[in-house]
């Protein structure tokens, strides 16, 4: 099993069977399954991102949720001015979530440790109350959408099926980036600060660029899955950029295997399908979803994937 850990079995089987998802729901006719695998690959890819910062240069932000928010915002308050077109949509989102991550980061940089974690809190908090202060965009209520962004006139996110593959796609070339990134020198200096930051410092190289530049590239892609939950729910909320939503993409990050970028996507598969079977038996699921994650944390160190790792040994 460690060796099956160690080549691209895993995400490679991973990705062929979520790529079979419309096959089966077309098959079946199940369009409750689709919908909800969309769900999955939009959280998976904010997860992914929390994972490249988490994982690889050890920022535990727990206000990361605050981009998925900012990405989700932006397209429905363009969407409330008639702007429907994704090559103005998704640019502006881009542009507001690095704005956002690059200015957040370059403050929250300066810190470590728990004061990292807070002020990273703060941040998110502060998105947070003031989308609940856009009365004009719904305030509290939040924002609905009467409709989905377009390419160039066509409504290629108005078929699910379509949204689906263009989900797919976006999470697929995420992750094969992240990949390159953490395999190249950009990735060894990252890892390098997480495990010994004044020895960088004495051979010169100065990591506060790098691990803002990673909070950046990670801000971007959870701004780009809230761009895409706004047009997967046709709504726009708060809650999107709550310190809850952070405190799950971490819990996500964790459940699969921290360190393994294939193990958030395998993380926000676990929880969301979790969350789904339990919310069907009982209100109160979180109660039994904590101890399940409580004995994941004590006897599987890491994760679902590092559960069958360590089988392996």
């Amino acid at each position: 099993m460690t060796e099956l850990l160690k080549n691209r079995t895993v995400p490679v089987l991973l990705f062929v069977l979520l790529a079979l998802v419309p096959v089966y729901a077309s098959l079946f006719d199940d369009r409750f399954v689709l919908l909800f695998a969309t769900r999955i690959l939009i959280l998976a890819l904010a997860a992914l991102s929390l994972d490249f910062i988490l994982g690889l240069g050890a920022m535990v932000s727990f206000g990361h949720a605050a981009y998925l928010g900012l990405g989700a915002y932006a397209i429905g308050i363009l969407a409330a001015h008639d702007v429907w077109e994704a090559w103005i949509s998704f640019p502006v989102v881009i542009l507001v979530s690095a704005l956002f991550a690059a200015v957040t980061g370059a403050i929250s940089l300066k810190t470590r440790g728990v004061y990292f974690i807070m002020i990273t809190l703060a941040f998110g908090q502060m998105a947070y109350y003031t989308a609940t202060s856009l009365s004009a965009y719904g305030g509290d209520d939040g924002l609905t959408m009467w409709g989905r962004t377009e390419f160039f006139g066509t409504d290629l996110f108005a078929n699910d099926t379509s949204f689906y593959l263009v989900v797919f796609g976006i999470l697929l070339g995420s992750y094969l980036f992240l990949k390159q990134v953490a395999a190249s020198r950009f990735g060894r200096v990252l890892k390098g600060a997480r495990q010994n930051e004044a020895r960088l410092n004495a051979l010169g190289i100065d990591p506060f660029k790098y691990r803002l530049a990673a909070f950046v590239i990670a801000g971007v892609m959870a701004g780009l899955a809230g761009a895409l939950l706004a047009n997967h729910a046709e709504f726009v909320s708060p809650a999107y950029m709550s310190w809850h939503r952070s405190g799950e993409l971490i819990v996500m990050v964790v459940l699969g295997g921290l360190g393994y970028l294939h193990g958030a996507i395998l993380g926000a598969i676990a929880f969301l399908a979790l969350e789904e079977i339990l919310s069907g038996y009982t209100e109160h699921w979180r109660l039994i979803f904590g101890p399940l994650l409580i004995l994941v944390v004590l006897y599987a160190r890491g994760g679902i994937l590092g559960a069958f790792k360590g089988r392996g040994k």
